[in-house]
């Protein structure tokens, strides 16, 4: 019979394997740059801290580029114009306000000391899953949705992005789809 063979620590099976968010039992905590195979949970707090900051803003993102693409503005910003080219002609005088905000909500929401990567329970302001999270189960079951529709979110943005520099259109079913736009177009 053969010997049995030790599990060892590769690029795609390291140190967070059993971390929510991971790949799949089998290919564990997938990481083909190496950044935390060495084991280090700081890091690895910290990174994963990082990819949920870029998957809720990714989701806002996408929503909001659905939205304004709809016809949907704010109040003073009906000349705008939907996509990527805002960001061209949205001026000082309107980034800044944007800018302030973020900044905002970078220095008033914080990391409670002791708990997982992205919980900022630890502000004031009331955050989190709320009535949903009723047990343990519960909680690692919306953390796990929230990576993972974070981590689709970024994948999503990016594509409309690309889409609409290649022929205008963000949306892949633009042309074969009659898009219902509450707010016209």
């Amino acid at each position: 019979a053969p010997a049995p063979v030790a599990k060892t620590s590769t690029a795609l099976n390291g140190a967070f394997d059993n971390e929510i968010g991971a790949a799949s039992p089998e290919l564990g905590c997938w990481d083909p740059l190496g950044y935390v195979t060495d084991g280090d949970q700081k890091r690895f707090d910290h990174l994963r801290g990082v990819e949920l900051k870029h998957g809720r803003i990714a989701m806002l993102a996408t929503w909001g580029y659905a939205t304004t693409w709809s016809g949907a503005r704010f109040p003073g910003c009906e000349d705008f114009p939907a996509g990527h080219e805002t960001v061209l002609k949205i001026g000082t005088e309107n980034l800044i306000p944007v800018l302030l905000t973020a900044g905002l909500l970078e220095i008033t929401w914080k990391q409670k000391e002791g708990s997982f990567p992205g919980d900022f329970s630890a502000t004031a302001f009331p955050v989190g899953f709320g009535p949903y999270a009723r047990n343990e189960e519960d909680m690692i079951d919306l953390r796990t949705r929230e990576l993972n529709n974070g981590r689709a979110a970024q994948m999503g943005i990016l594509g409309m992005m690309v889409h609409e520099q290649l022929d205008g259109k963000p949306f892949i079913f633009f042309d074969k789809f009659d898009i219902y736009t509450p707010f016209g177009n």
